[in-house]
């Protein structure tokens, strides 16, 4: 074991307005040529056996690779609710680690190409469950479940098809670290470093138990036929376990307002808009799936031999500050950072500040 703890200064941001942002502009000619987009979608073996038991069928991987021409490949990888694009999107609202990844940010695409994948069982273009699988007796209908290890098989199916032997890193928030601990467990000549960032090697039973609350109600709802609306109440539920109670307490203190018989108050505006645009944009099936993926999460950390650097928020209400220094500690070559930041879990999409110092740490200068 070679564990080294350090501690990042705490640094308060400024908090966010409850309006949106302006959107930024997108990625104009000049940074598209700068940073050139590779993408496509992969044809995976006819059969792909599943951890769990199953198999998928002519599966799908959508991959999409961008940054310098020629430069070290980091793979990024994000929550489930994440995609393949990671930054320098056509439209900046789908590039879902904008903050963190781009040209100067914490992950630079001026040093890194960056490759990212659309998630088996998600709803992008890779393979997942049906609209309408969802239904009165199966929570995934005839979709199968999905492991972290399954979806680091995909990975390394992908680096073959790219004809890269190894990558420079892994960087994982959320869902995708649990994915990146898999792939260094299963695969640690293919991969130099790890950084994973509110991301264990098993599920909390407190974060097991909200998520199974949050299945249980896209199940029922499915079963009355309303498998949408109950993502969004779902999803609005879960918001309230991925922020701190410091953020939403400054944010949404103020008074309720009627809306016709009933007062509506400030904080349950703003989560069923995010269920709201949630559903839009993802399949209830495919939360299904993907939430269940975490709490089947399990890896044996002493086995993981790649250098990993482990990114603990305090404030995270899901992956508990003890269960990242356990880890740590488990980990053969492991180092830990500990930050606070009043977004709490979601800090691995918001806190480009305190983890730039942490990236540059980790990942040293590109070869």
């Amino acid at each position: 074991m070679n564990l080294s703890v350090e501690s990042v200064p705490i640094i308060t941001p400024r908090l966010p307005s409850v309006r949106p942002p302006a959107p930024a502009e997108p990625p104009g000619p000049d940074a598209l040529r700068a940073h050139p987009v590779r993408e496509g979608v992969l044809a995976m073996p006819a059969v792909f056996p599943l951890e769990h038991g199953g198999e998928l069928r002519d599966a799908r991987l959508a991959w999409r690779l961008v940054g310098a021409a020629g430069a070290p490949v980091v793979c990024a990888l994000g929550g489930i609710s994440a995609n393949r694009e990671v930054c320098l999107a056509s439209d900046p609202r789908n590039g879902w680690w904008s903050e963190i990844v781009g040209p100067g940010g914490a992950l630079d695409t001026d040093e890194y190409q960056v490759l990212g994948f659309d998630y088996l069982g998600a709803s992008g273009d890779s393979t997942g469950p049906e609209p309408g699988a969802a239904g009165p007796t199966a929570e995934r209908g005839v979709f199968p479940s999905i492991s972290s290890y399954d979806q680091a098989e995909a990975l390394a199916q992908l680096l073959d098809h790219l004809g890269l032997a190894s990558l420079a890193a892994i960087a994982g928030g959320s869902y995708g670290g649990m994915v990146g601990l898999a792939f260094a467990e299963r695969y640690p000549e293919r991969v130099a470093r790890l950084i994973v960032i509110g991301a264990p090697d098993r599920s909390h039973p407190l974060a097991t138990a909200w998520r199974s609350v949050q299945r249980r109600i896209v199940s029922l709802a499915a079963a009355c036929g309303q498998a949408q609306e109950g993502l969004k109440v779902a999803r609005a539920l879960a918001m309230t376990t991925y922020r701190s109670a410091a953020e939403l307490a400054a944010r949404f203190g103020g008074t309720a307002s009627r809306d016709g018989q009933r007062f509506v108050f400030p904080v349950e505006e703003y989560l069923f808009a995010r269920g709201c645009d949630y559903a839009t944009r993802h399949r209830a099936e495919s939360f299904l799936t993907l939430s269940e993926s975490i709490d089947l999460h399990r890896v044996d950390a002493s086995r993981v031999f790649v250098p990993t650097t482990v990114v603990a928020v305090r404030e995270d209400q899901l992956v508990p500050l003890e269960d990242l220094r356990a880890l740590a500690a488990r980990l053969p070559h492991g180092r830990l950072h500990e930050i606070s930041s009043i977004y709490g879990h979601d800090a691995f999409l918001k806190e480009s500040y305190q983890l730039r110092g942490i990236f540059r740490a980790a990942l040293g200068s590109p070869k």
